[in-house]
């Protein structure tokens, strides 16, 4: 009788292209979110006191308008990472292991598939604003620059639910993100009763 000695190693491959993928678009996210958090706390502030002893910083609402966009975004997949989304967790919880993984997968497989549509319907927006070639009013910038990160983050939001669905397959217990396992403990929520 044969075995298939291929299939640890295609998992042991999926594994550490799932582990890569999620090392990139974590240094990504983080840095972004740190960068742009941190910029838009300097800006207000510095423009309050500008605004307090001189005059108030011309361009500081566009800027603080696109920093709290690239925010947005990037916290779109950054909350699916770390499975900080909006979930139904109390009927997961009371499922059986192996049915919260179905249910897992098919939840992941229909909000990557919505993911992907907002990506395309947001790629065409930024599409439609950058040949209307509008500018914004203070920086005399392309306005289309500061609806980048929309299909970028919904794009990212997107590669986080597949990178679930490859976990939950790849694993045996259900994994509620790619960096979040289920937290449902059966012998806790006994023992405290």
């Amino acid at each position: 009788m044969k075995t298939d000695s291929k299939a640890p190693v295609k998992i042991g491959v999926l594994r550490r292209v799932n582990r890569t993928i999620g090392k990139v678009v974590n240094a990504v996210e983080v840095s972004v979110l740190v960068t742009c958090v941190g910029a838009l706390a300097i800006l207000l502030i510095t423009n309050v006191i500008a605004r307090t002893f001189f005059q108030s910083i011309y361009f500081a609402e566009e800027i603080s308008k696109f920093l709290v966009m690239l925010t947005t975004f990037t916290g779109v997949s950054y909350g699916v990472r770390k499975a900080r989304h909006i979930r139904m967790g109390a009927f997961l919880d009371s499922m059986p292991p192996k049915m919260e993984k179905v249910f897992i997968i098919i939840i992941s497989l229909i909000s990557a598939l919505v993911m992907a549509i907002m990506t395309w319907a947001s790629w065409k927006y930024l599409m439609n604003a950058m040949a209307m070639q509008h500018m914004t009013p203070a920086l005399r910038m392309p306005s289309w620059t500061f609806y980048v990160i929309i299909p970028i983050g919904f794009g990212l939001a997107c590669i986080q639910y597949i990178r679930t669905i490859l976990k939950n397959l790849i694993e045996k217990d259900p994994w509620q993100s790619p960096d979040q396992q289920s937290e449902y403990e059966d012998e806790e929520i006994g023992g405290a009763i």
